[in-house]
C-alpha cells in the first residue's frame, strides 16, 4: 500500500486589486458569448514587493454558459522601485445562473458564492524579480462592480 503524497504548500505573494472600466460586449460567437474588460489601474501589496497596476490591460471573457466564464487577463504591474512585471492570468468563474447574471450586470455579490480561481504566470526582466519567472502562483478571486481583488499565492 502507498501513502497518499502531500499536497504542495502554498505562500501568500499578494494582494492585487485591479480597477476594471465598462465591459465591452462583443457578442455571441460560435465558441461562447465575449466581452472586453478594460483594466484601469489598481494596486498590489504583498510581504515582499508593492506598487501598482500600470492601465493597458484587459480580461478577454467567454461566457459558456449562464454558470461558467473563462477568463483570460493580460496586465502589467509596476513595483515601488520601478520594476516591471508582466501578467497573463488564466481562470474560471462559476456560480448559479442569477449571481452570474447579477455580476455581468455589473451588481455586487457575495464572493463565497462564487468559485472564481486563477493561475497567473509572472513574466520580469528585473534581476531582483527573477524568481517570478521560475515560479507557478494560483489566486482566488473576487469580482466587484469596478474592480476586481485577487489574493494570490506561490505554489511553494
Amino acid at each position: 500500500m502507498t501513502a497518499t503524497p502531500a499536497p504542495p504548500t502554498l505562500s501568500f505573494f499578494a494582494h492585487v486589486s485591479i480597477a476594471v472600466g465598462p465591459p465591452v460586449d462583443l457578442g455571441a460567437a460560435p465558441t461562447g458569448h465575449r466581452r472586453l474588460v478594460p483594466i484601469v489601474g489598481g494596486s498590489f501589496h504583498g510581504p515582499r514587493m508593492h506598487g501598482r497596476v500600470l492601465a493597458g490591460g484587459a480580461d478577454n471573457q467567454v461566457l459558456h454558459s449562464a454558470t461558467l466564464t473563462e477568463l483570460d487577463a493580460q496586465y502589467a504591474l509596476e513595483t515601488d522601485q520601478g520594476e516591471r512585471i508582466s501578467i497573463r492570468n488564466t481562470g474560471i468563474r462559476s456560480g448559479t445562473p442569477e449571481d452570474i447574471a447579477a455580476i455581468v450586470r455589473g451588481e455586487p455579490v457575495p464572493p463565497e458564492r462564487v468559485y472564481f480561481r486563477s493561475v497567473p504566470a509572472f513574466a520580469t526582466a528585473a534581476p531582483r524579480l527573477a524568481w517570478l519567472n521560475e515560479r507557478i502562483f494560483v489566486a482566488r478571486g473576487e469580482r466587484r462592480p469596478d474592480s476586481v481583488g485577487l489574493d494570490v499565492f506561490v505554489v511553494d
